[in-house]
């Protein structure tokens, strides 16, 4: 057989390469929206028409387009050329650290009629998502591996009640929208005086709806008893 008749299967210049991981920002723009988070962006278009920012023919096609949209990049491309919009998010670039030791953004949890807890030794993403409609959620984080300096929950309660469980001298910042509802946070604790024991910041969003949510510190106390 000649040589230029030999089979040129399976050489190696003809392997397809791997595609590139997606960064945090990818992973950030397509995550999936809430109804809440259309009816948001829904304001901001009719505020920029009663502006005169937008014309009416322009808010409706715009309205359209929103609530048929499915992820959060797609809010931002529907508001890019208005303020009050959703921005795309800045995710700090994860640091020489091992393959799969830092999650930037975890898979929403959502609990309809039932409960969901997140406790022990779990692995916290810096950016986490949580709707509750008439269930229970625990998200405990004083056992949890902290990778990052600062972890951003987005929270949603309707006709539920969220806990969220965080270190006794962690540092929270709270935006709060209770609507027939309450949205509460523990005093803090006395600061941590270790080596390295930096404490970790906690930027909670959350929206209650005729619901409960409650920030909370320290060990449960059934842990402090020993009893868990």
């Amino acid at each position: 057989m000649a040589q230029d008749e030999i089979p040129q299967q399976n050489r190696p210049q003809d392997a397809v390469p791997a595609p590139a991981p997606m960064t945090g920002d990818e992973l950030a723009m397509r995550r999936r929206v809430s109804d809440l988070e259309r009816e948001e962006v829904a304001d901001v278009l009719r505020d920029a028409a009663g502006e005169g920012r937008l014309s009416y023919g322009e808010l409706e096609e715009r309205l359209e387009t929103l609530y048929a949209s499915k992820t959060y990049g797609e809010l931002v491309e529907l508001t890019a050329d208005l303020p009050n919009g959703p921005t795309a998010p800045s995710v700090p670039a994860v640091g020489q650290q091992q393959a799969g030791t830092t999650v930037h953004a975890g898979p929403v949890i959502n609990a309809f009629m039932s409960e969901t807890k997140r406790t022990g030794n779990w692995l916290v993403p810096q950016h986490q998502e949580v709707n509750a409609v008439l269930g229970d959620i625990s998200l405990d984080y004083t056992e949890a591996q902290l990778p990052y300096d600062d972890v951003y929950i987005e929270v949603k309660s309707i006709l539920a009640d969220v806990k969220i469980r965080v270190p006794q001298n962690a540092i929270v910042h709270l935006d709060s929208n209770p609507i027939l509802g309450s949205v509460s946070e523990q005093q803090s604790g006395p600061a941590d005086t270790t080596p390295g024991g930096r404490p970790t910041t906690f930027h909670i969003r959350g929206t209650a709806i005729l619901a409960e949510i409650k920030i909370k510190r320290g060990p449960r106390l059934s842990k402090r008893l020993g009893l868990a």
